[in-house]
């Protein structure tokens, strides 16, 4: 069974790490699009130009159902159980051997699933996976990802990572009249808005009767499971000395127990210049020109 899971030194101009004659980075630009996804160009078995979402959450490379109905350079072996945010006992067609060319760099041989569904215009997602080892920065001031060993972090905010099950999250608290509610994020650039709270933690805390209920909403996961979201209004959120007010936040409607784990969306995270380091220990962040942007609206 596949469970769906789904930032490096600031170089000051950016200069790569060099050994010898050999530079030891590279980097792939990436457009921000209006649902706040991070879409990626790449280039598929040779032959189709597709554009991935660069999901910090994702342990695969995925493509939707549409676009394997437009492409013919997949081919699918045989299909698999898979788990989603959304519900069990889905069904993934998947691909063994593929090329994927992202940038400059090149993978040979890699398996590709099939999912219903992925962030609005992009063609699939891929994950942090395809960098073991390597430390990532994600730059929303230039629109790129760069991929070295190390990456300078001087003037950036440094935040010890929590690693379960390969995937990342970091502390954050929310602030509500004079108390504190400290919580473990996952950092989660394939959900568009700004929180989506776990079940534990809104029961634990009472916060379906502390926040005040905006709107109802209904959230597809990858394989088209339908959830409700009720849809809040923060009065404050702390992640290390930053400080945001009014952040919109979420938790499920009538599904309490079920939803394991708080994300940390887009919507946040597109505030910073996010730097992960090689070990996956450690995240630096650093306040950029979208810092005080509206929130998104979707």
């Amino acid at each position: 069974m596949r469970l769906i899971k789904g930032i490096l030194f600031f170089l000051g101009l950016l200069n790569p790490v060099v050994t010898g004659a050999q530079e030891t980075y590279f980097r792939f630009p990436f457009a921000l699009t209006s649902y706040n996804n991070l879409s990626v160009p790449v280039r598929l078995n040779g032959t189709d130009s597709l554009h991935l979402m660069f999901h910090l959450a994702a342990d695969a490379v995925t493509l939707t159902e549409a676009t394997v109905r437009k492409i013919t350079s997949v081919h699918f072996e045989s299909t698999d159980s898979v788990s989603s945010w959304g519900g069990t006992g889905n069904a993934s067609r998947y691909s063994k051997k593929n090329t994927l060319e992202i940038g400059k760099q090149v993978w040979e041989h890699l398996p590709i699933w099939e999912d219903q569904y992925s962030g609005k215009e992009t063609d699939g997602k891929f994950g942090p996976h395809l960098f073991d080892k390597k430390a990532l920065f994600i730059d929303f001031d230039k629109k790129q990802i760069t991929i070295s060993d190390r990456f300078a972090t001087a003037g950036y905010q440094k935040l010890k990572l929590v690693r379960k099950n390969g995937m990342l999250f970091i502390e954050a608290a929310l602030h509500i009249g004079n108390k504190v509610y400290p919580n473990q994020y996952l950092l989660h650039t394939g959900y568009s808005g700004g929180l989506l709270l776990d079940d534990d933690f809104v029961i634990k805390n009472h916060l379906n009767e502390h926040l005040k209920i905006t709107e109802t909403k209904a959230l597809k996961d990858a394989f088209g499971n339908i959830v409700k979201v009720q849809k809040a209004i923060a009065p404050g959120l702390s992640i290390g000395t930053f400080r945001f007010n009014n952040v919109p936040a979420g938790f499920f409607e009538g599904r309490l127990g079920s939803r394991q784990m708080s994300f940390i969306g887009t919507d946040l995270l597109k505030r910073f210049n996010i730097i992960i380091d090689a070990a996956r220990q450690f995240v630096y962040l650093k306040p950029n020109k979208l810092q005080n942007s509206n929130f998104f609206k979707g």
